[in-house]
């Protein structure tokens, strides 16, 4: 994928951010593309600000909103300082404390939702939550001027909270378990095979699909009736070829783009003059236009969706059917589209072939000054490819070729072996691009200004034939919304899940099972990302239940504990996404949050030793933890002494024990054992190794009970090719101080 179609992917997002003295934190993030408002309030439990880091990491904005820190009283600076400190290449943008204004950023939301603001959580909560309504109105502000629009009434799909009614998953998790790139990836390189469960996943084939599996994996889903209509939709598409096929070909004939057709309608151009706000005009026209093709190629392939959709089964398949397939109001608005656009106009992603169709986009005889205007850009180009003809037999370069960009227009490409370096002097702007020399003259570059010209005419005048259809179409923007978020949706579990799924063999994922206050059993579970790139992948069970809620995993290095804890969390996170797991079965009580403590490294940035960044992170997980968590450790207090150690980690299993969260705890020490000797909901399991030859055979297989591997270290270290005289002396030296233990 290109690099600009990986910016149109992520960088879309604008966050207004404001906190109060008590550490209280208000966003909103607008996402440009898709014109939608997500609000959220928090009050931060840790001094690193560790939810606003989350809600950051998800939203990847490309804009962040602050108020000036020169005018923030004392202890209301933490998040502008925070974004000054990780986020140094992230534009960020001042605004006087002002603009932070929570009675406008009500009044706003009442006006700009697509839907009545009672039903968003917010009603008669307005004082309540008065700091994501503050930077709601800072951030609406910033996008109406930065970009010369005024967002159009009940056109914004808001939601409130959102981050907060799905999984939460902390910023130092998703890079532990490597959801969204591999860990270490800048560092193993591009040749790296293993890969993210993002990019295992990655195979839909729109970016608001795209988009839409890497927000789900990054905030998971928590209710488990829309997790099981997913799950009931995936059954029948497996049970159904034909309709998975269908789906897969029909999804292909939308456009990768109609998620972002509805900035076009939810903005109106403020009516300015154009040199007040920097705009230009021409490709502000030529962005309308296209928008409109895009539309109408997506409604054109609507009937065709619902030929597919007419004997769906699964409830979710059965609702977009009705909602979408069955909606009048598509019709209506393909049938206004149809008097004013020519129906053979087809949304083009080749250039040259767009820049045609948009300027013919509008039917002829509707504006005079818009036919003329084509009749210049269809000469112009007319006599660009006969200049090219001319000039092949000129030169005698038969092999001249004629490509355009939206950039430079039409240029000049010749096989480099044709000319052998040696043009006629008549070539200017002469570059060698490949195999091939590119270059122009001064005839083709006139043509070019008279071509650009015209079909910026062709764009000005196709607008204002527009405008009617597009006020129009603004009227109706929430089914516009709709039929984005169901082709998403579609695009994801179609060509992500299902399509994942079809890839392996028969039988290998299964359905999970989900309860509100059952256990999380997990039958022969297979790491997702690991079995794709081990052929061989050994798989391992799980139980944890109120009455057994911790399990702590004993093992030798390099016996599987690390990729276990991975493993469980990636199936859980698969699960309340909607799809299948890789295990043979599961049940899963849904999880409102993961916690991770995994790693050891140094954080140079805050001056945090390995110990101190291990303490900070288990005290987040202390502050944080829930009935409903999942928390994974591994080697907690491995970087200290092994006696305090040894300490902190019990007292923090302790702890842990005496709540109803699930815990999976991984460590070398065998001490830790004990712990299922004096709590009954503490059980020990053990990675089986056996010893060959005097070195370490690893079966990555989980056993029940604990396991005394002798001397697992220094065999390791011998693997590892440490001379033989310093593991004699290591030998030596835990000889003696076994014989000094009693």
């Amino acid at each position: 994928m290109s690099r600009h179609m990986e910016e149109e992917e992520r960088s879309s997002f604008v966050i207004g951010l404001i906190e109060n003295r008590a550490k209280e934190v208000g966003v909103a993030a607008f996402d440009l593309r898709s014109a939608s408002l997500y609000l959220s309030q928090y009050i931060e439990t840790s001094s690193s600000y560790q939810n606003t880091r989350t809600l950051l990491h998800f939203y990847e904005p490309m804009v962040i909103i602050v108020p000036s820190n020169n005018l923030a009283p004392d202890g209301m600076v933490g998040v502008s300082e925070l974004v000054d400190k990780l986020y140094p290449s992230v534009r960020k943008a001042l605004m006087v404390r002002g603009c932070f204004d929570d009675t406008k950023g009500a009044l706003l939301i009442k006006n700009l939702a697509a839907k009545e603001p009672s039903a968003l959580g917010l009603g008669t909560y307005y004082k309540q939550y008065y700091l994501c309504l503050a930077a709601t109105a800072a951030t609406i502000k910033w996008i109406e001027a930065e970009k010369g629009v005024i967002v159009t009434n009940h056109s914004l799909l808001v939601t409130f909270n959102g981050s907060f009614d799905h999984m939460n998953i902390d910023a130092t998790s998703v890079q532990n378990l490597e959801i969204i790139e591999p860990f270490h990836s800048a560092l193993l390189g591009t040749s790296n095979k293993k890969k993210s469960l993002f990019h295992m996943l990655k195979t839909t084939k729109t970016i608001g699909g795209t988009r839409l599996l890497r927000a789900n994996l990054l905030q998971p889903l928590k209710d488990i009736e829309t997790i099981k209509a997913r799950l009931d939709c995936l059954d029948e598409l497996m049970n159904n070829e034909q309709m998975f096929f269908g789906l897969s070909q029909v999804l292909r004939k939308f456009p990768k783009e109609t998620d972002r057709v509805l900035c076009h309608f939810c903005f109106k151009p403020k009516k300015v003059a154009k040199e007040s706000i920097g705009m230009d005009h021409t490709r502000k026209s030529q962005q309308l236009v296209s928008s409109i093709i895009l539309l109408k190629t997506a409604l054109d392939a609507l009937p065709l969706l619902s030929k597919v959709l007419k004997d769906a089964k699964s409830f979710l398949l059965v609702n977009i059917y009705k909602s979408v397939c069955e909606n009048e109001k598509y019709d209506t608005i393909r049938k206004r589209i149809w008097e004013v656009i020519d129906e053979d106009v087809l949304h083009a992603r080749v250039p040259f072939v767009a820049r045609t169709q948009q300027c013919f986009a509008v039917k002829a005889g509707i504006d005079g000054l818009l036919d003329i205007a084509r009749r210049s850009f269809c000469d112009t180009s007319e006599a660009i490819h006969g200049l090219a003809s001319k000039y092949r037999g000129e030169f005698n370069i038969p092999n001249l070729k004629l490509p355009f960009n939206n950039r430079q227009g039409f240029y000049f490409s010749i096989p480099y072996k044709d000319v052998q370096g040696k043009l006629p002097r008549k070539f200017i702007q002469v570059m060698k691009h490949g195999n091939n020399i590119h270059c122009s003259t001064l005839e083709l570059t006139s043509l070019n200004v008279r071509n650009k010209s015209a079909a910026g005419e062709c764009y000005i005048r196709t607008e204002i034939c527009l405008e009617a259809l597009t006020d129009s179409i603004r009227e109706d923007i929430s089914f516009l919304t709709l039929l984005a978020e169901v082709l998403c949706l579609l695009d994801m579990i179609v060509n992500s899940f299902a399509h994942s799924i079809s890839t392996k063999p028969i039988d290998q994922y299964s359905r999970p099972e989900f309860t509100d206050h059952g256990p999380l059993a997990i039958d022969a579970g297979r790491h997702p990302i690991l079995e794709s790139v081990h052929s061989d992948f050994i798989p391992n069970s799980l139980f944890l239940s109120e009455a057994s809620n911790m399990l702590i995993v004993v093992g030798p290095n390099m016996s599987g504990k690390s990729t276990y804890l991975q493993q469980v969390c990636l199936l859980i996170i698969l699960a309340q996404i909607g799809c299948y797991v890789p295990a043979r079965f599961a049940t899963i009580r849904v999880v409102d949050r993961i916690f991770t403590r995994m790693g050891s490294m140094d954080n140079l940035e805050s001056n945090s030793s390995t110990f101190m960044t291990e303490m900070k992170e288990t005290a987040f997980i202390m502050q944080n933890v829930s009935e409903r968590s999942l928390i994974v450790m591994d080697e907690l207090g491995r970087a200290t002494s092994s006696s305090d150690g040894l300490a902190i980690a019990w007292s923090c299993c302790e702890y842990l024990l005496s709540l109803k969260a699930y815990t999976i705890f991984a460590t070398h020490m065998e001490a830790m054992t004990e712990l299922a000797t004096i709590y009954p909901n503490a059980k020990i399991s053990h990675f089986d190794v056996d010893v060959k030859n005097n070195r370490l055979d690893f079966k990555f297989q989980l056993k029940d009970g604990p396991r005394h591997v002798p001397h697992y270290g220094l065999r390791l270290a011998e693997v590892a090719g440490l001379p033989d005289s310093v593991i004699r002396t290591a030998r030596s030296i835990t000889s003696r101080i076994t014989e000094k233990v009693p």
